[in-house]
């Protein structure tokens, strides 16, 4: 007779968590740790729900997200841990804890000079912008008022260097329930954007000569941020599972190795999805040997192949990511709101630095938080995430039937973007002066490359324009080719 299937799992019906994303959480946290080796067959939905005392259809929706994540795949008419999962991770080496009760040691860091942005005449559609038309200004205007109005505090004084109350209690319901994160209102910081969260995180944590890691190609303006913190950048290529983690284990074997910048979400620029066997083995090196993971989950809400797969931040059990996150994709870059979850000791240092530097904006805050609470917020991120879908896929369309003679690409699941690939024999730099010329600009692979070396590749944004525009653009681009 089979040994019966046994799950340890303690449910809380009173967590902010839903059921299902806790039986799955516990389920991926044993593959992580080795309990459930690669090919362990898991039990059928009905035998699960009953011993676990759960609807069927919620053990259901927590296979689908385990699916969906990569973690097990179907088989028979059943279900196993996929073959892709490491099947002895590495077991943690002891530690010294500090009192800072983060897997990674908190250091003095010296205030830089102001990060360079990036040139804001770029032309659409290069960039994964939201689309600004559709921005919900009366509901973000009426909340605005409300909270200039308000009796408790003077919204219009300084702000805390944590950010208002009200937003950081509505954003960690928000990270706790839709990102898996155990997450209360002093897990976050708010910030000015989230390119001043990476600043603040990259000086609290380097010395000048520090190496940090950073993905090939990747995002110059996070590099300029470590840059101007004194880190020395070292790349570590990306390929179709995302960065190479293997990479990244032989130089934290080498050199002393202080974090990694990271997108594993939807990588920026390629838009791949770091592979669930990678997940684990990131994990794993950051917490033997004590380097911190700065995850920049730039556009969450925006994945549509399934549930997105849930932050690395979410299975962190050694206190080794700093995560990042960003209203601008939901809303506006001009809202000028980002927030930091983390170790609470390198969020007072953050909080600090931050009151240092600046003083937040009480009101807009406010009006955010309300946004978030009425659940308004999320309802403009699910309507935006279906028009967005469908931009892409229209994109898609057009630059098949007109340019795939010259362009290969994946359909990404998520984000704002496409990462397209181009014939070597095209002079992709040539194309873009030509496209320019037509009123069509386009970054190309060049832009993303550590080295600054030539790559016959483009990113095209699709969110900013509709099905209508997208097809003239493919148009004038095939005309300049």
């Amino acid at each position: 007779m089979a040994r019966p299937w046994v799950f340890p799992v303690a449910l809380d019906p009173g967590s902010q968590l839903p059921i299902f994303l806790q039986i799955a959480r516990a389920i991926s946290a044993d593959i992580r740790r080795g309990r459930l080796r690669p090919g362990t067959v898991l039990p059928g939905s009905r035998t699960l729900a009953r011993s676990l005392s759960v609807h069927r259809n919620t053990v259901l929706a927590s296979y689908r997200e385990l699916k969906d994540g990569g973690w097990v795949v179907s088989e028979q008419r059943s279900l196993r841990v996929s073959d892709a999962i490491p099947a002895h991770p590495p077991r943690s080496l002891p530690r010294t804890r500090s009192k800072s009760t983060t897997g990674f040691d908190l250091v003095p860091a010296r205030l830089g000079p102001e990060i360079p942005m990036p040139d804001a005449r770029t032309r659409l559609p290069d960039g994964g912008l939201p689309d600004l038309r559709l921005v919900p200004v009366d509901l973000l205007a009426r909340a605005y008022r409300r909270a200039l109005r308000a009796k408790t505090a003077s919204p219009l004084g300084y702000g805390s260097g944590r950010g208002c109350v009200a937003l950081r209690q509505s954003l960690a319901t928000l990270l706790s329930e839709m990102r898996g994160l155990a997450c209360e209102e002093d897990d976050v910081v708010i910030t000015n954007g989230s390119q001043m969260a990476l600043d603040l995180v990259a000086r609290t944590l380097v010395r000048p000569g520090d190496v940090v890691a950073v993905e090939n190609p990747g995002y110059p303006v996070a590099w300029d941020a470590w840059r101007l913190a004194g880190a020395e950048l070292v790349p570590i290529d990306v390929d179709r599972e995302g960065l190479r983690v293997d990479q990244l284990s032989a130089l934290a074997a080498t050199r002393p190795l202080r974090a990694v910048y990271t997108t594993p979400h939807h990588q920026f620029p390629t838009t791949v999805s770091l592979s669930p066997a990678r997940r684990i083995e990131l994990l794993n090196l950051a917490r033997s040997r004590r380097v911190a993971i700065i995850e920049d989950d730039y556009d969450f809400e925006f994945h549509y192949a399934g549930r997105p797969v849930l932050p690395l931040a979410s299975a962190d059990d050694a206190g080794v990511v700093i995560y990042l996150g960003t209203m601008s994709k939901i809303l506006a870059p001009g809202v000028r709101l980002g927030f930091v979850a983390g170790p609470r000791p390198l969020l007072d240092e953050l909080a600090a630095r931050r009151a240092r530097l600046d003083r937040g904006n009480p009101a807009m805050e406010r009006a955010i938080g309300e946004l978030l609470e009425d659940g308004l917020l999320r309802r403009h991120a699910r309507k935006m995430r279906r028009l967005y879908e469908a931009r892409r896929d229209a994109l898609s369309e057009a630059l098949e039937r007109e340019l795939g003679r010259v362009l290969t690409f994946d359909v990404p699941a998520g984000g704002m973007s496409l990462w397209l690939t181009v014939d070597p024999k095209v002079d992709v730099e040539g194309w873009l002066q030509r496209a320019r010329a037509k009123g069509v600009s386009f970054m190309t692979g060049r832009a993303f490359d550590f080295h600054g070396r030539p790559r016959s590749a483009i990113r095209m944004g699709f969110s900013a324009l509709d099905e209508r525009e997208l097809r003239d653009i493919v148009r004038r681009m095939r005309t300049a080719l």
